[in-house]
Formats: C-alpha cells, sequence, structure tokens
C-alpha cells in the first residue's frame, strides 16, 4: 500500500542511509547539520582534569548557540553512563552537544600517557571563525593541518595574515621567554589544559608574530591529548628546555582530577 503524502506544513526530512530509515531521523539530522559545540577529555580511572572546566563550557557554548544552559549534573551521568557501557575506566571522552540540546558521547581508546612527540609546525594564514568556541565544522583547521603533515610537519600553527599567531590546529601554544610563559592573545580557544596551566605557571598573554619568534627560547603545544615541545615553527629552530617541560608537567600533574560520579 501506497503511504499517504506528508503534510505540506509537515517539513522535517526524509533521511535514509544505504536505503535504510535511521531509528533516530531527528538525531541523525541534527548531527548531519554540522551545527554544534564538544568538548574533549582524558578519563583515568573514571576522573577528569579540569572537569569543572569542560562542564563550565558546555553550559556556556551551549547558551551561546541554543540560547538555554546545558545541566552539568547529567552530563556527568550520560559520560560515565557511557564509560560503563564501553567497559572501560580510562578514555578519551568527547561530548558534543547539537540543536535541542541533543548531547552525543563518544568513548575510545586513553591517549598515551605522559610527554608528547616533539613537533613541527607549519604556519598557515587561517583563523578559526568564533575562535572562543570549541565547535564543529572544523573543515579549514583539519585541511590546513592535514596538508602541513604531507608537507613533513606535525600540525598546522594558525595565524593572521599579518603573521599574529594565535593557536595551533588542534591545540594552544605558549612560548617561553626566559622569564614567563607567553600565550598569543589572539583569538583562539582558550583549551582546558591551557586553563589549567596558566595560572600555575608564571604566564603572561600577549601578541606573538612570526617575526618574533627568534627572540624565545623554547615553546610548546597543549592540548585535552598531551603537551608537547616544539622544536620548529617552520625554519625558526627551538631547543627542547627540559627543565620547562619538566616544570610545565608538573604544573598539570598537580592538578587534582575530580570524580564524574558524584554518589
Amino acid at each position: 500500500m501506497t503511504p499517504p503524502p506528508a503534510s505540506p506544513a509537515d517539513d522535517r526530512a526524509h533521511i535514509e542511509a544505504d536505503g535504510v530509515p535511521p531509528a533516530d531521523p531527528e538525531l541523525l539530522g541534527a548531527l548531519m547539520s554540522g551545527y554544534g559545540h564538544f568538548t574533549a577529555m582524558q578519563v583515568r580511572d573514571g576522573r577528569v582534569k579540569g572537569l569543572g572546566l569542560h562542564l563550565e563550557r558546555l553550559d556556556r557554548s551551549t547558551r551561546e548557540l541554543f540560547g538555554r544552559g546545558l545541566d552539568g549534573g547529567r552530563v556527568r551521568e550520560l559520560v560515565a553512563g557511557a564509560l560503563e557501557n564501553a567497559g572501560r575506566r580510562d578514555a578519551s571522552v568527547r561530548v558534543y552537544v547539537y540543536e535541542g540540546p541533543r548531547t552525543v558521547v563518544t568513548v575510545r581508546a586513553p591517549a598515551p600517557d605522559g610527554p608528547g612527540a616533539p613537533q613541527r609546525l607549519k604556519s598557515v594564514a587561517y583563523g578559526r571563525p568564533a575562535a572562543h568556541l570549541k565547535h564543529l565544522g572544523g573543515f579549514g583547521q583539519r585541511h590546513h593541518g592535514e596538508a602541513a603533515r604531507r608537507a613533513g610537519y606535525d600540525e598546522a600553527l594558525l595565524t593572521s595574515p599579518a603573521g599574529e599567531v594565535s593557536e595551533g590546529a588542534v591545540s594552544n601554544i605558549a612560548f617561553w621567554d626566559g622569564t614567563s610563559l607567553v600565550w598569543p592573545s589572539a583569538p583562539c580557544l582558550h583549551g582546558i589544559t591551557m586553563a589549567l596551566l596558566e595560572p600555575r605557571l608564571g604566564s603572561v598573554r600577549r601578541p606573538v608574530l612570526l617575526a618574533d619568534l627568534p627572540r624565545y627560547r623554547a615553546a610548546f603545544t597543549t592540548s585535552s591529548r598531551t603537551i608537547a615541545p616544539v622544536t620548529a615553527v617552520d625554519g625558526v629552530a627551538f631547543a627542547v628546555d627540559e627543565e620547562l617541560m619538566e616544570r610545565v608537567r608538573a604544573a598539570y600533574d598537580g592538578v587534582p582530577p575530580e570524580e564524574l560520579r558524584t554518589r
């Protein structure tokens, strides 16, 4: 029997994947929209460093994008439940938020513990739109990151057309001038690892130009997965300052992790 035609007032999309309608078409439609935000965290033994900052970011970004908040307690339960269902206490976890809001949690193998591999960065003139948000739709940064790797580098370093450094394609970056850690003041995402380290180390924010990089003694990147020394940006080489890196790692190791489950 032929189904009746849809009402003209019904603007819901009919979706099929490989010829099969999905179990939850509204969720699939939200996922396909590319409009949303996320946070990424490392879980160890059911605990997360900077968990409160992750929850604040999710709530703040949900309010900005969708006009309503996101309950942190609910997020904790969703993450804890996903970990249990995956049979993991250690994991790389992402929490995605789409219109609704609809919350999606992914659980994967944990990132390796310990210092990250030294990084060689290639500068590109590109800035993420709404850089303060950890938003979806990162085609530009992914494109430049892949191009940098094909050119023999480890990551792209995003800059303005005038050469002002902002952030890595998937990281923050800090420079050591011999006295202070300098975080670029250009618009960027203030990542959770950066937010945890900045107040625990002698840090300042100021403009950083590609032309000024030879003045700095060392640099490192931070992300949800690791903290890694930088050995070069384009043709500017940096020595790995082991004393600096030990101090940075000690500051991060000193951050007390927070339990996902509160009962």
